[in-house]
């Protein structure tokens, strides 16, 4: 350095490499290699799959506490929900020991006016349980197939109840399982009674939604929205009380004398697994008796098959007298 000048470059304090934009350069190019490796010849998996063995335990060990927070929480809600349901179940424990109290009262009150009137005790409808295995593969019906059959004395007309109410009938019957037919088939149809009315009509299936309808009601009819309607048990089929629907909606049009009413069924048949299926009420009933006229008719036909028995016997003793007073004549 010449005497007399100053250099205005100041001395390196560290070494430099490759500059920024080459390292950028570099390293985008071989991460553009590892992805096309990884993709064609699979090159990374063995150390892809490598690092996960390894990184497992400390994984794990990370993961303990937000395990234990989260298990801490759900322990908590869960008591909580625990202890939440336990009132209400307790709530609706002491709600059925008073409506368990009532209906016994009831019961006893209904015996003792049946034994005053000479009534015949109410029928024990016979059921037997059973699993819905399927829905029928026609998606214009709406039907179901039950693990029971003919086997387990399944009959053809047997209505298929839930807990919730009646569900449909039982339409078709093989060895091991049975066809049912659900009420929001557009070919079921069930007679129903109002309970807060008592008037009878006739509810039918193929409603959108699954829903169902009153059909051939009145226009002027005395039903409203929120209604139940049960089985009325005279048409032999269906026991009497059982839940079947509710009125959803009442669309009353003068100018065609009748009302639309929409049905939501009390059964859902979805996400049912368990159903019962009832015997016929009409194979529990008493035989029917004979008609007063035809009685007559027998007993008439009966004395007339008399008369002429002993006409004809009074006919064949007199031509025997008369026989016999003219050989003795001869």
């Amino acid at each position: 350095m010449p005497l007399g000048t100053l250099d205005r470059t100041p001395p390196p304090f560290f070494r430099q490499g490759a500059s920024a934009a080459t390292k950028l350069a570099f390293f985008a190019a071989l991460a553009l290699f590892l992805m096309v490796a990884d993709a064609r010849f699979k090159l990374v998996t063995p150390l892809r799959a490598a690092l996960a063995v390894a990184l497992l335990p400390v994984q794990r060990v990370l993961a303990v506490p937000l395990e234990l927070v989260a298990g801490g929480s759900e322990y908590l809600q869960g008591l909580t929900q625990a202890l939440a349901g336990e009132r209400a179940a307790r709530a609706a424990l002491a709600a059925q020991s008073a409506k368990l109290a009532s209906l016994e009262q009831q019961g006893a009150d209904n015996r003792h006016l049946r034994a005053l009137l000479e009534l015949a005790p109410q029928l024990v409808v016979r059921s037997t349980p059973a699993q819905v295995l399927y829905e029928a593969a026609d998606p214009f019906t709406r039907k179901v197939i039950i693990d029971g059959g003919a086997t387990q004395g399944i009959e053809s007309g047997a209505p298929v109840i839930n807990e919730r109410g009646v569900l449909g009938q039982v339409t078709r019957v093989y060895a091991l399982t049975s066809e049912v037919t659900l009420l929001a088939d557009k070919d079921a149809a069930i007679p129903v009674i109002n309970v807060r009315t008592q008037q009878r009509a006739a509810a039918f299936g193929g409603g959108t939604g699954g829903t169902m309808e009153l059909r051939f009601t009145s226009a002027n009819a005395d039903v409203r929205v929120g209604d139940q309607l049960q089985t009325g048990g005279l048409d032999g089929v269906y026991p009497a009380g059982l839940a079947v629907a509710t009125v959803a909606s009442v669309d009353r049009r003068v100018e065609s004398g009748f009302a639309r009413i929409v049905l939501t069924p009390a059964a859902q048949p979805d996400g049912v697994r368990f159903v019962l299926v009832l015997a016929p009420l009409a194979t529990q009933l008493p035989a029917r008796p004979e008609p007063a006229d035809a009685g007559a008719r027998d007993e008439g036909a009966a004395k007339s098959a008399a008369k002429s028995a002993t006409k004809s016997t009074t006919r064949r003793g007199g031509k025997a007298a008369a026989s016999g007073a003219a050989a003795r004549a001869q």
